[in-house]
């Protein structure tokens, strides 16, 4: 029986990653790939994996390739607009690796067409849920996270009621600056702060888990997917990254889920690949188990932690906006725009700003209110952004 993929974002890391998983298994087909600008390792993937539907987003760049794409026998399209004239019927898996705030159109309009969608992208998730769910359950489709936290919670908890559920702790490696002083950080080069101990991921998401924003957003994704009031999750510092999730039940009951610092391993599990552990691979990870180490994160060393104070219970634009501020700061702090502490210092400032607490008590109702959220908050904390020197 042939089980037919869709991967968003396919030149991305997540979506490498997918292909990878699936490539020595004859019974996936790639039915559609798409890319925002990296259209030449597109061209490789589609070519590889015999995918006769691409989607590019860059328009400059789908009309200078698209006759190249076509001598291939291979269908070069612009955006998502006629997605219901490329796919003919559902995909068994899509995979959403899309990374931003970007990813959230692609996602909706994807839906319709699948059986089961994996995301990855924290964005879409934390920004339009409800918008997302209703889709879900409008067409049908069955949604599992592949975030390796998300992923463990959910084969944690599946099969439990949320009543039984007390506590759901995340995890957090602490990043590349765990053990460094308050007072060394101050000017830090990026260098520097996207050298994580234990994952090799992209800029961004590398800058988030050196402040403690990832887990921050992780902690809402949670909250949202498993529908969870916010005094249930917590976050604690696991350096090792062995151990994912842990998740405390009425009964005395403690579940973990652990693995390696590989994405293979929540991807091809999503996607009903397993595979067998040898005796060598089972007696490291009794050695990984015979190290677990966990410690309470310290809030003077990540101030951004205090930012759960803040996150509202009901449905509103706070995540939109937070996402938006990081966004626009950790850009600038790549770009040498502005120091380390300076991503921190505005971040905690600006959150709490009047201008943006009226939003609080507001809920996008579609997509359009978030895109325009976006535009009113990048438009409002441009001349606003500080550089600190102390």
């Amino acid at each position: 029986m042939i089980t037919s993929l869709i991967i968003l974002g396919s030149t991305g890391s997540i979506g490498t990653t997918t292909l990878n998983c699936i490539k020595t298994k004859k019974n996936f087909k790639v039915v559609l790939l798409s890319a925002n600008k990296n259209i030449k390792k597109l061209y490789k993937q589609s070519l590889l994996h015999n995918v006769k539907n691409v989607i590019i987003e860059d328009e400059k760049k789908y009309s200078e390739y698209k006759d190249v794409f076509k001598k291939k026998n291979i269908n070069l399209h612009l955006g998502f607009k006629n997605i219901n004239k490329i796919l003919k019927k559902k995909a068994t898996y899509a995979i959403n690796s899309i990374s931003g705030i970007e990813g959230l159109e692609p996602t909706l309009k994807i839906i319709p067409f699948s059986k089961k969608i994996l995301i990855a992208n924290k964005e879409t998730i934390i920004c339009a849920w409800e918008i997302i769910e209703n889709k879900l359950k409008k067409h049908n489709c069955d949604f599992i996270p592949i975030d390796s936290e998300h992923f463990s919670i959910w084969s944690l908890i599946r099969n439990e009621n949320n009543k039984n559920i007390d506590k759901i702790i995340l995890t957090a490696s602490g990043g590349p600056f765990l053990r460094k002083k308050r007072s060394e950080l101050f000017n830090i080069k990026p260098k520097f702060a996207l050298q994580h101990p234990n994952w090799k991921m992209g800029k961004k998401i590398s800058i988030d888990s050196s402040t403690m924003m990832n887990k921050i957003f992780e902690f809402i994704e949670a909250k949202k997917i498993f529908n969870l009031n916010k005094r249930k999750l917590s976050i604690i510092i696991h350096p090792l990254s062995y151990v994912h999730a842990i998740v405390f039940l009425k009964g005395n009951i403690v579940k973990l889920l652990a693995h390696e610092t590989n994405m293979s391993i929540p991807i091809k599990n999503a996607l009903g690949i397993h595979e067998k552990s040898n005796d060598k691979k089972i007696f490291n990870q009794l050695d990984n188990l015979n190290t677990l180490k966990f410690e309470k994160p310290n809030v003077r060393q990540f101030p951004l932690l205090s930012i759960i104070n803040l996150i509202p219970n009901h449905v509103s634009f706070f995540e939109t906006i937070l996402i938006t501020v990081n966004d626009n700061l950790v850009k600038k702090y790549l770009d040498n725009k502005i120091n380390y502490i300076s991503v921190h210092r505005n971040l905690l400032h600006l959150i709490k700003s009047t201008f943006f607490t009226k939003y609080y008590k507001l809920k996008p109702k579609n997509i359009y209110d978030i895109k325009r959220m976006v535009k009113i908050t990048n438009i409002y904390i441009e001349n606003k952004i500080k550089l600190y020197d102390r």
